[in-house]
């Protein structure tokens, strides 16, 4: 299933400035689900696979897509912000949905739902977060860095991070850090009055659990639930993750 999915050519969308989203889109009816992918990753992942064959499975329409700077969108990585990848979020929101629409955030995709639906609180019916990661760039990236690795990010205007077994390295860049402070959300309350459910694993190393019991309190909405997952880690993609997804994705449509 995933990947004969995976393997389709995506229809690409086509910004003012030239810039190109690639996507996938499958019609059904609505509301329609939106799945945001997170930093360093792409609309190709297990999870945004899975919510497709489930939203095909029950008739429901859904978008998938790259931001800038990942998978087969173009610009390139180093050139991106959170500014922007919620810019290409609400801009394929705009011009590729119709109707009330749910969006799924994975890790960073969490911090872009989230702007996306101040940015079109109209056309956002729920949002669920899965270990999402609002204000990452402040607290878990600037906050945390060494001394020396925060001169060279000013100085040089980018640190790597070595990855681990596989992966390649990390970049980050002065660009990320300075944009997201012009983003940060969990310093005030957040005039969000959708449903919202959160997942995250207490076993997460990348983001800390309590950044799910942040964002509720930070919420305006009244109906705002968060699960955390004993055993589970940031990437949520078991096949008890799966399942957990797809009934939390199940219950929200039913709600709305």
């Amino acid at each position: 299933m995933s990947t004969d999915l995976a393997e389709r050519a995506p229809s690409i969308l086509t910004d003012l400035d030239g810039a190109t989203i690639a996507y996938h889109r499958t019609p059904g009816k609505s509301p329609g689900v939106v799945f945001i992918h997170g930093f360093m990753s792409n609309m190709d992942g297990g999870k945004a696979l899975f919510v497709e064959n489930w939203c095909r499975n029950h008739g429901r329409a859904f978008l998938r897509f790259d931001q800038t700077g990942h998978g087969l969108s173009s610009g390139a990585f180093e050139e991106g912000s959170i500014g922007r990848w919620a810019a290409d979020t609400i801009a394929v929101l705009d011009a590729l949905t119709s109707g009330p629409q749910v969006l799924i955030g994975s890790s960073m995709g969490g911090w872009l739902m989230l702007l996306a639906a101040l940015a079109r609180p109209d056309r956002v019916a729920g949002l669920i977060g899965l270990a999402a990661a609002p204000d990452f760039t402040e607290d878990l990236i600037w906050d945390q860095a060494s001394p020396e690795i925060r001169e060279t990010l000013l100085r040089e205007g980018r640190v790597e991070e070595a990855g681990s077994g596989d992966e390649g390295p990390t970049v980050f860049t002065k660009l990320l850090i300075e944009d997201g402070r012009r983003h940060l959300l969990l310093r005030a309350p957040l005039a969000i009055e959708c449903p919202v459910r959160l997942i995250h694993g207490l076993g997460d190393q990348s983001v800390p659990w309590e950044t799910a019991l942040r964002l509720q309190k930070a919420l305006r909405a009244s109906d705002v639930s968060v699960t955390l997952v004993k055993d589970g880690e940031h990437r949520l993609s078991r096949p008890q993750d799966l399942d957990r997804l797809g009934r939390t994705l199940e219950a929200l449509l039913a709600q709305l």
